[in-house]
């Protein structure tokens, strides 16, 4: 398992000196292409390759899939970070660019340390833990704030409300913790939102520089 994870902290490496600016895409495996979710994550992938970003995502089925055929649609780099799964066929026919991994823990790393931004849509556990370790590696200062952005205000209000209520309202968290993080309806709103964080985080470190 050593040699493995070598390997695969290898691959990140070089993997990340070729990316390019980039966006990660999180959302369900379940998530047909008759569904509302699998729509979106094509479109707001289109609208994110066409602004020249690169588009990540888990590399499975459902909204992964969905992501990395968007941004194929518009001539822009799909990128898959995949994970080997006894239950889930992989499928690298949307992928120009495949990376392999054996591990969670791995993968997540590939996702979240080599994206500018964030974009989540409707999930289950995994699409949960996801959010909220970024969320976590952003508060401990592990990770530079970036723009996240929730599409589907009907799925995630419930979350937003009941964190500002009960965690934010008893103190557990900061304010500051929700300035990067936003829901929409429409994948051209998020995409706003994320193109507009990244020019104030680029203006804010150039005049910091």
């Amino acid at each position: 398992m050593e040699i493995q994870l070598i390997s695969e902290f290898r691959a990140i490496a070089e993997f990340s000196e070729r990316l390019g600016p980039a966006v990660s895409i999180f959302g369900s495996a379940r998530a047909s292409p008759a569904t509302p979710s699998y729509q979106l994550a094509y479109d707001v992938a289109a609208l994110l390759a066409a602004a020249r970003y690169s588009v990540l995502s888990g590399g499975g089925p459902g909204v992964m899939r969905a992501a990395n055929a968007g941004a194929r649609s518009v001539g822009g780099h799909s990128v898959g970070i995949n994970i080997a799964l006894p239950f889930e066929p992989l499928d690298l026919s949307m992928q120009d660019t495949s990376l392999l991994f054996s591990e969670f823990f791995t993968r997540k790393l590939a996702l979240l340390h080599h994206s500018e931004a964030f974009v989540f849509l409707p999930g289950g556990v995994g699409t949960l833990d996801e959010a909220f370790e970024l969320l976590t590696l952003m508060q401990a200062g592990k990770l530079d704030r970036r723009p996240v952005a929730l599409i589907d205000r009907s799925f995630w209000s419930g979350l937003l409300e009941w964190m500002r209520a009960q965690v934010l309202g008893r103190g557990l968290i900061g304010e500051e913790d929700f300035t990067q993080l936003a829901a929409f309806d429409a994948p051209q709103d998020a995409v706003n939102h994320v193109t507009s964080g990244l020019h104030r985080r680029s203006t804010e470190f150039t005049e910091s520089g």
